[in-house]
């Protein structure tokens, strides 16, 4: 049975390493970022985030988790390439900015992180 477990752990971290490559990669091979949503991106960079430092914060096993800093990687280099084909990398400064600050502010006070888990 734990040889389950860590099959299963280890395959999801495997296609979470590759789940945003191929749109990646699309971006990139196109040369532009025409049908990506920067609104949507950076909801679910933001949800990842939140979530991720939720379990940092409560010191859940690594293992629970260790997706998440990899998707949230792949989002921040989409990110980049979004800006980068739209002509102005500089543009993802705040928003990489808002990002870092919040994986701070969120741990101040215990409550803060907890609102943000909120369904």
């Amino acid at each position: 049975m734990e040889t389950l477990l860590w099959l299963c752990n280890w395959s999801t971290l495997l296609v979470c390493a590759a789940l945003k490559l191929p749109q990646i990669s699309a971006v990139l091979g196109a040369r532009s970022s025409r049908g990506i949503s920067l609104p949507s991106l950076l909801l679910e960079l933001a949800g990842f985030l939140v979530f991720l430092r939720y379990q940092c914060y409560y010191e859940y096993p690594l293992l629970t988790y260790l997706e998440y800093p990899i998707i949230i990687a792949q989002d921040l280099i989409l990110l980049l390439c979004v800006f980068h084909f739209n002509g102005d990398v500089r543009r993802a400064a705040p928003y990489i900015i808002t990002c870092v600050s919040a994986w701070f502010i969120l741990t101040l006070q215990q409550w803060i992180l907890d609102l943000a888990m909120q369904e």
